[in-house]
């Protein structure tokens, strides 16, 4: 699979920030059909870091209303990665 393919977008969120501080872990929506190998391989061919270990987690989609009727949202997939003591990877220019 296409290395761009793999990794969609960060997930930035209180909780995900707090992990990249104290534990230096990050977090990323990834495709649902991409294995922890690579995703993997992805984190570290894009940003030039080492990976030590990948978490994987599939979230449902939530239902959501419009008027009378009801659509669902598509599930995704949620990597959460742990990079080695020293690594970073900063989302934010000057962060």
């Amino acid at each position: 699979m296409e290395t761009y393919r793999i990794i969609r977008r960060p997930v930035i969120t209180e909780k995900s920030n707090a992990a990249k501080v104290s534990q230096n872990k990050v977090t990323f929506e990834v495709d649902p059909k991409a294995n922890k190998s690579e995703i993997k391989k992805a984190i570290e061919s894009l940003f030039k870091v080492k990976v030590l270990k990948v978490n994987t987690v599939t979230l449902p989609g939530k239902s959501r209303r419009f008027g009378a009727s009801v659509a669902q949202e598509a599930r995704w997939k949620k990597a959460v990665a742990t990079l080695k003591q020293g690594d970073t990877i900063e989302f934010f220019e000057g962060a």
